[in-house]
């Protein structure tokens, strides 16, 4: 699979990919791609974020740690090829990005196996960097996973439902438009992925038990979307793992609390990236 890249502005660029039999858009962007020899942390948006959605706080990041960056959309976030109108998502579908799309984006802009990267994740984005680094324990250096997701609460589904509600009766569509081509691929591929029934069953414990990479797990204590619980089970599976809790913080630290973030991980990235 090759990139196809267009340049849209001095950060953001195309790349195609194949998937599922179907030519995909990506969008994605580098950040201080002239920082060749240092180590490349990439960035997964929460179920309803994209690329634009992050703001600067990757390049803040990046900046802090000497790093370099990737921040891309999802297909059927941002700027990517948007879900069908008809393609419903499945209980699998944060496995299919782990597991698919990621792997043939990275392919695409020319990282291959021997290019070990950071991952930075935010709650699906979370999720999914959690289950790459399982399965592709060779490429990862280490995860940062803010507000994760590992197993279905009652309090996620209540916040969700929520959404949909607010969704239909006031402006949000009009908002995430800012951010989407289709808003309307965006939420309801994730919306109606979480609350189909048969999801109420998802879990990734299996595979994060797998996980041999360092992982720093964060989670505001003002969380709407998840408990304590969902960091404090990835501890117990994963030797490991840190565990930073934030009072006053909902379910987006890098927003929140974006200093206390950004000490804490660079902290960690310090520590754990010269280990073999």
């Amino acid at each position: 699979m090759s990139a196809i890249a267009q340049t849209v502005d001095s950060s953001i660029e195309f790349a195609t990919i194949a998937w599922r039999g179907q030519a995909m858009r990506i969008e994605y962007g580098w950040i201080s791609p002239e920082r060749e020899q240092a180590p490349l942390m990439v960035f997964l948006h929460e179920g309803l974020g994209s690329l634009a959605m992050w703001k600067d706080f990757p390049q803040q990041l990046c900046d802090a740690l000497g790093c370099r960056g990737l921040v891309w959309s999802r297909p059927g976030y941002g700027r990517s090829t948007p879900r069908a109108p008809q393609e419903v998502w499945q209980a699998d579908f944060m496995h299919r990005q782990a597991y698919e799309v990621m792997p043939a984006l990275l392919q695409a802009l020319g990282l291959g196996e021997q290019d070990k990267v950071w991952l930075f994740g935010h709650s699906d984005g979370a999720s999914i960097a959690l289950l790459y680094a399982a399965r592709y324990t060779q490429r990862v250096t280490g995860v940062i996973a803010l507000a994760p997701h590992i197993f279905v609460e009652d309090l996620s589904l209540a916040s969700i439902e929520k959404a949909r509600h607010t969704y239909q009766s006031t402006d949000l569509r009009q908002r995430l438009a800012r951010y989407h081509d289709d808003p309307d691929s965006a939420f309801w591929g994730w919306n109606r992925a979480w609350l189909d029934p048969g999801f109420r069953a998802w879990s990734i414990e299996a595979e994060v038990a797998r996980l041999r990479c360092p992982v720093l797990a964060i989670q505001g204590e003002d969380d709407e979307y998840g408990t304590m619980e969902q960091i404090r089970g990835i501890a117990r599976l994963v030797q490991d793992c840190e565990l930073l809790a934030l009072a006053h913080c909902a379910h987006s630290p890098q927003r929140d609390q974006p200093q206390q973030v950004m000490a804490a991980v660079t902290d960690f990235f310090q520590r754990n990236s010269f280990k073999p």
